[in-house]
């Protein structure tokens, strides 16, 4: 179900912050995706315009942790501005833990001097393929195909599965990723079909609508669109493989995820 009301007490939450691809518009940030359970707040892919729109929702204490899939800026960038604002405030918090793929975040913390926020944030770097917890969070990832290393990552508490693909081109691991998820969060750049130099590395709504059908998701959400892309046309095709409940991510979408509900 979609809900913006008091967190179910016995749901996963997925706060959209932004799905934009490339670059943020002039009403939608890039990606960014805050996921909560059992009072933990995890900030994933911070990407560029996304700390603005957190802040209408929590203030940047409120955050727990933050887990990035991979280092282009559209998925990173506002990582910097969410660092500054704990590590320069009057009174700040505990040192943020960030997760990461090897260096995926080393340009965007290069962006002041060590010394400035090196309080800020405790960095927990990880290969593609790993597994490890993140508060009350199973987190398994893949090494998927994009022009960078990316994790996809799924994400599993006592009450639901979401899983998401970051951005990523056409994989047998997509399905493995997504089986039986609660919500399958897939990257669709494209509409019909990648131009050819990038069609390893990105993804259509046509295959995001595929995948989610060969992995039984109970819910897809499509996301990274191609700024200008027609959502209404990306959700039809998408629609034409996929059955179930399909959304775009806008921002301010909240949906509240249990098995069952």
């Amino acid at each position: 179900m979609t809900s913006a009301g008091p967190l179910v007490s016995c749901a996963m939450r997925l706060t959209v912050l932004g799905g934009c691809g490339a670059w943020p518009t002039a009403v939608q940030a890039c990606s960014g995706y805050l996921v909560e359970y059992a009072g933990f707040r995890l900030l994933i892919d911070p990407g560029y315009a996304t700390l603005p729109r957190l802040l209408d929702h929590h203030t940047v204490d409120a955050v727990d942790a933050v887990l990035i899939s991979h280092g282009h800026p559209d998925h990173c960038a506002d990582l910097n501005p969410l660092l500054r604002s704990r590590g320069l405030s009057d009174a700040p918090p505990a040192a943020l833990p960030v997760y990461a793929p090897h260096g995926a975040v080393d340009a965007v913390l290069a962006l002041d001097k060590p010394s400035m926020l090196a309080e800020a944030y405790r960095l927990h770097e990880f290969k593609p393929g790993d597994r490890f917890d993140i508060g009350p969070f199973t987190t398994d990832t893949w090494l998927l195909p994009h022009f960078v290393p990316n994790a996809g990552i799924r994400l599993t508490s006592p009450e639901a599965v979401l899983a998401y693909t970051g951005d990523t081109g056409p994989s047998p691991d997509i399905p493995r990723l997504a089986q039986g998820a609660d919500l399958f969060l897939s990257e669709a750049t494209y509409i019909h079909e990648v131009p050819t130099a990038d069609a390893p590395y990105l993804l259509t709504a046509r295959l995001a609508g595929q995948y989610a059908s060969q992995a039984d998701t109970a819910r897809l959400m499509l996301t990274h669109l191609w700024p200008g892309t027609a959502q209404t046309a990306a959700r039809e095709v998408a629609a034409a493989a996929f059955r179930g409940p399909l959304d775009i991510a806008t921002p301010g979408l909240v949906t509240d995820l249990a098995r069952g509900g």
